[in-house]
């Protein structure tokens, strides 16, 4: 996109930082439904429904839901339930909730080496600011650390790459400020996230052009891992090579791999993040 861009605009506007300052991310909608829901299903039982929930392939719920899919406008419906069901036995408070919705390993002790630190600003709620409205914590932790250590250094990064030149005008002070002045009914109301940019934008641009499903570049990653890139993969995660690093329980990980590769489980993403990492510790030599 970014070099398709780069061969007629030397410089080019961004939309980063309009859904974090005015309720763009489906999370932000659902976090406190999902957080109502839980509330209203008690401990003993959650462990058991979350057994019931997994005892479907994350493939046959996508293909139970394929013919909704206009309806509930949400894709990679399998792999939404499967992480709402270990969010049912895991999660025992909205910020553990907020948590799980931003991570993809949300068993990280499990996960890291025990003999690594993991603690991070994202995983200490008692180091955020006080903020009590559910989806406007959640916007705020997007805005201090998925934005800029995710989303900008991506645009950056490819725009660069390219020499292109990018501006993020939702990101000036000015405009950050008042966003953060503004009830929350202005940004999400009726199920739909940036109302007021919404109301703006219908006097110059169609609805149907704005009303729809919102879609990220997302990739068939698992697909990827078990064909294109498994050889890849499967150097990168054998057993030897991460008990000679050293960073990561090799049981944890060969165990979500195999699982991947078998098709039992849907864990390309988390495993994207292990592999960027085993790919990067290579490059370093």
């Amino acid at each position: 996109v970014m070099a398709l861009a780069s061969q007629h605009v030397t410089v080019a506007l961004s939309g980063d930082g309009g859904d974090e300052l005015f309720g763009g991310y489906n999370r932000y909608l659902m976090a406190p439904k999902i957080w109502k829901l839980m509330g209203l299903l008690p401990k003993p039982l959650r462990g058991r429904f979350s057994k019931m929930l997994q005892s479907v392939s994350s493939e046959n719920w996508d293909a139970f839901a394929k013919p909704f899919a206009a309806l509930i406008k949400q894709n990679m419906i399998g792999n939404k339930i499967h992480n709402m069901s270990n969010r049912l036995v895991n999660v025992n408070n909205f910020d553990e909730l907020i948590i799980s919705l931003t991570s993809e390993w949300n068993e990280y002790p499990i996960v890291v080496n025990n003999t690594i630190d993991v603690d991070c600003y994202i995983n200490q709620p008692n180091l955020w600011p006080d903020i009590h409205n559910p989806a406007s914590r959640v916007m705020l932790l997007d805005s201090m650390t998925y934005m800029p250590d995710d989303i900008l250094v991506k645009v950056d990064r490819a725009a660069m790459a390219v020499s292109l030149e990018t501006r993020a005008p939702f990101l000036d002070h000015r405009v950050a400020e008042l966003a953060w002045t503004l009830p929350i009914s202005m940004k999400i109301r009726n199920g739909t996230g940036k109302h007021i940019l919404r109301q703006a934008l219908y006097k110059y641009v169609p609805k149907h052009l704005i009303d729809r499903p919102k879609m990220g570049f997302g990739i068939p990653l698992d697909q990827w891992l078990r064909e294109e890139l498994r050889d890849w993969a499967e150097d990168l995660l054998s057993a030897e090579r991460l008990k000679r690093d050293g960073y990561f329980d090799v049981a944890t990980i060969r165990m979500a791999w195999q699982e991947h590769v078998s098709g039992v489980k849907n864990y390309g993403y988390r495993l994207w993040s292990v592999l960027m990492f085993q790919a990067w510790l290579q490059e370093q030599g």
